[in-house]
């Protein structure tokens, strides 16, 4: 048998043929935008294998919690990343268990991925063999963010609601603002705020041809100053440019993203930068963050604007722009309660 050593080194042999790193998925090309998925229903034949499995393996003889993303890179190609103790947020943590990449290729209605061990997916489950012998199985999961659908509390200021944009304007003049109930990508709201916490929920498009900056990206801006990156980073190790990064600042603490065409939440409290009566700065902006309900940035300082931002750092109150990067990004349910702040 391959797997005799301990479970944490078995784990390491399961997922390390690294036939492709995430980091370096961009060697397989670039997607049009215009090919983006925002409906299952137009998705390609890789997305239903695509997305996140839990369940068993035995190592050693002993069972052990086991979490694996399947991330579809278009032509039948995927990537599998294995988390020993569960899925992130849900048993792995950031300097958990080391995970390790393999890859594998979709053929006659399965994805076999083969290593160390051999994975199989069909049917929603993800079984591991060692030599002919299963030894793990995992049963394919759709997680929901804890704060999805959260309802704005008394004196929220609703920016949208799914029944109009009016609280928005284009960026640069816009004229489309709504796909049906859902507001698109590229627009700021016409209220600027100083001091807040902000609930927004967002859908990735499916892009898996698409390789970094270019899959699903788009940000959102606290007063239009500084960005929490919004980016289809399903599998990837969590870098201050992907999702939940404050973008050149700080990487995410855990990379909380779930699979493209899931609705995901981002709850951020702000607190702006504070100015002398001369205009100098004497305090940094600070951002505490959630990410699917899980905290990634615990009271962050941020000490400058994002480079592309539409407004410089200043002493006025900002707006929250939501950024079009040219790729279709969906949103919904935004509200942002504001503090009161000595």
């Amino acid at each position: 048998m391959r797997f005799t050593l301990s479970s944490a080194l078995a784990l390491t042999c399961l997922m390390s043929i690294a036939v492709v790193r995430p980091v370096d998925r961009a060697c397989f090309g670039q997607e049009k935008a215009e090919n983006a998925a925002l409906d299952p229903k137009n998705a390609d034949a890789d997305f239903e294998f695509q997305g996140e499995y839990s369940g068993e393996i035995t190592l050693s003889g002993n069972k052990s919690k086991l979490g694996v993303q399947i991330v579809a890179e278009g032509g039948g190609r995927f990537f599998a990343i294995g988390y020993l103790h569960g899925l992130p947020g849900d048993g792995w943590t950031a300097g958990g268990e080391t995970r390790r990449i393999t890859g594998g290729q979709l053929k006659d209605g399965e994805v076999k991925l083969s290593g160390e061990a051999d994975l199989k997916i069909k049917n929603g489950i993800l079984t591991i063999h060692d030599e002919g012998s299963q030894i793990g199985e995992c049963k394919k999961v759709i997680r929901k963010s804890s704060t999805l659908g959260a309802v704005p509390p008394a004196g929220a200021v609703v920016l949208f609601d799914g029944k109009s944009a009016d609280q928005f304007a284009g960026m640069p003049a816009k004229e489309q603002l709504l796909d049906g109930d859902l507001l698109v990508q590229g627009v700021m709201s016409k209220q600027k705020f100083q001091n807040f916490t902000v609930h927004l929920e967002f859908l990735l498009s499916y892009m898996p041809k698409a390789m970094g900056q270019q899959r699903a990206n788009s940000g959102c801006y606290c007063q239009g100053r500084y960005e929490v990156q919004i980016l289809d980073s399903f599998g990837l190790s969590g870098e201050n440019h992907e999702c939940g990064g404050i973008y050149s600042v700080k990487s995410p603490d855990l990379n909380m993203c779930f699979p493209p065409l899931s609705w995901q939440t981002y709850d951020i409290d702000f607190t702006a930068a504070k100015f002398d009566a001369e205009g100098k700065k004497t305090a940094n902006a600070r951002m505490t963050v959630k990410h699917n309900g899980v905290v990634i940035h615990r009271d962050v300082e941020v000490p400058k604007a994002t480079t592309a931002a539409p407004l410089k750092e200043g002493t006025e109150g900002g707006p929250i722009y939501l950024q079009d990067h040219g790729n279709p990004i969906r949103f919904r349910n935004i509200w942002v309660v504001e503090k009161n702040l000595p």
